[in-house]
């Protein structure tokens, strides 16, 4: 690709020496992923396309024709191709967290800011970090992500990745991304995520309503348990913030009271899966490994503003072209103020994160 060498040379003028090799990496990666493109069309048209995979790629086409002119999202060429990655997912991101703190562990960036994780295109790049940052004395963790964004930079294809959760969280993350490359604030992940996660959430369930597509009762009963599995989550983190506030400097009750969360975390899901999920197994698997601040870092970070978002939206009358306006007027104000405007927000918010659709 004619961007590549310009890049990486770029690269290293602007990185210090211990970030050459990772930057390397994700040129190495993004390149790759480059060069597998192929039109949306043309995959479509193809005879061997499977019926299911040339289905949800015309729905992509619709709806991101649909997020460009409703939406008032950007039309920039992505979302146009389609790559089979031949593995389950893209990126691999680590987060990492202080024994008794739920800041997350930021690593800075010349092109984005400063990121409250850092991605990897291979898994045991990431598993070797986790295990660096684990002997250093951090909580850390690996999570593996179907989809990300280069915000514009390049043309995102779509990724066979993107379909793990089913055609719908397939568009949901086309509009999640497209709004990224609207606009993104560098350093503040929690913002960034929120407003994304709101315009997903809200621009699928108005482009349902445009098509005549309600959810199928499986959808609906997946999202709900993942609302209620989220709450969870959530209400975990403010119990822990609020201990290791209380017992700042004592190691002895810091050590306890995170255990006592842990396990009550665990104790209340399996009341929720055993009693009102029928047994349901869904997210077992994210339970049965240790748990640590890190796993619980992506709820608030997806999650803290997304009510505060349906307030702004409210306030505008769902104009999207006003909605994205006055977001955009937010991510002008200092990062203080801004999160004390979106507290103001929250507080008016008509919805909460953890129990109503538009809130995802």
């Amino acid at each position: 690709m004619r961007w590549l060498a310009p890049l990486l040379l770029l690269l290293v003028m602007l990185s210090g020496c211990g970030k050459v090799g990772y930057y390397l990496h994700l040129a190495e990666g993004q390149w790759q992923l480059s060069a597998a493109r192929t039109p949306i069309g043309k995959v479509i048209a193809a005879p061997e396309t499977p019926a299911g995979l040339a289905a949800a790629l015309r729905d992509v086409r619709d709806v991101r024709a649909f997020a460009i002119d409703t939406l008032a999202l950007p039309d920039n060429g992505s979302y146009t191709h389609y790559v089979d990655l031949h593995r389950d997912y893209v990126v691999w991101n680590v987060m990492a967290a202080p024994a008794y703190s739920l800041e997350a562990r930021e690593t800075c960036h010349w092109f984005v800011g400063c990121l409250a994780y850092r991605g990897y295109f291979a898994q045991a790049r990431a598993e070797a970090e986790v295990a660096r940052l684990s002997a250093e004395g951090w909580d850390a963790m690996v999570s593996p992500v179907p989809a990300y964004s280069t915000l514009g930079k390049f043309r995102d294809p779509v990724l066979n990745t993107m379909l793990r959760g089913g055609v719908a969280a397939l568009l949901g993350t086309v509009i999640h991304e497209m709004t990224h490359e609207r606009l993104f604030v560098p350093g503040d992940t929690a913002f960034n995520e929120s407003y994304a996660s709101f315009v997903e959430h809200e621009g699928l369930r108005q482009w349902r309503a445009a098509r005549d597509r309600a959810p199928d009762a499986q959808e609906a009963m997946l999202a709900r348990r993942r609302r209620q599995f989220v709450g969870l989550v959530l209400d975990t983190r403010e119990q822990l913030a609020r201990d290791y506030a209380a017992h700042a400097g004592d190691p002895a009750a810091l050590a306890a009271a995170k255990h006592a969360a842990f396990d009550a975390l665990r104790q209340r899901y399996r009341h929720l899966r055993d009693q009102d999920w029928g047994g349901w197994t869904g997210y077992d698997a994210w339970f049965d490994r240790p748990l640590n601040n890190a796993h619980l870092l992506p709820f608030g970070l997806y999650d803290q503003w997304v009510p505060a978002f349906a307030a702004l939206f409210d306030r505008v009358a769902g104009d999207w072209p006003a909605f994205h306006t006055a977001v955009e007027r937010l991510a002008q104000l200092p990062p203080d103020a801004r999160h004390a405007r979106l507290a103001q927000l929250l507080a008016s918010s008509p919805c909460t994160a953890s129990n109503d659709q538009e809130c995802g």
